[in-house]
């Protein structure tokens, strides 16, 4: 009966307003917390503001509503995944996956990085059939970050 329920939800994929800033914000914030566990608190502030007035204002972004909320997103810079978020609590449920379909049907081919050490994303990415193309070092945090693609398949 549950599973019927959620197939019963309203949802959508709608180009990002102003208005969803907040709710963005909080999925992001969410979302990266349980992904990035090793960043620490100083870059994930520094980076949420960059979201609001650098990226999202530069980014094609696309929200997935669920009912009347914001509960994923996709951020798109040309062929380049710039983000890709989805609250915890709807992890599981195809909401990432019809994102990067979207994407995929705007664009075609896809690029992305991850850091290394997020399991959730690479899991995610590898899954969906992103393939790695090369590793470097995130210099703002001496991370590694992998850098995939997405051609077809």
């Amino acid at each position: 009966m549950k599973r019927q329920a959620e197939h019963d939800k309203q949802h959508m994929i709608r180009p990002y307003e102003d208005r969803d800033l907040n709710d963005v914000l909080d999925v992001w914030n969410a979302a990266t917390r349980l992904a990035h566990p090793f960043l620490d608190n100083v870059f994930l502030r520094d980076e949420r503001k960059a979201i609001a007035e650098v990226y999202l204002p530069m980014a094609e972004t696309w929200v997935f509503i669920l009912d009347t909320g914001v509960v994923g997103f996709i951020a798109l810079l040309g062929d380049e995944v710039g983000g890709l978020y989805v609250a915890p609590d709807h992890h599981g449920q195809g909401i990432g996956r019809q994102l990067v379909d979207h994407a995929r049907g705007l664009r075609g081919h896809l690029e992305v990085e991850v850091f290394k050490a997020n399991t959730l994303g690479r899991r995610f990415y590898d899954r969906y059939g992103f393939v790695l193309m090369k590793e470097r070092i995130h210099e703002e945090t001496g991370q590694p970050l992998l850098r995939l693609k997405w051609s077809g398949g």
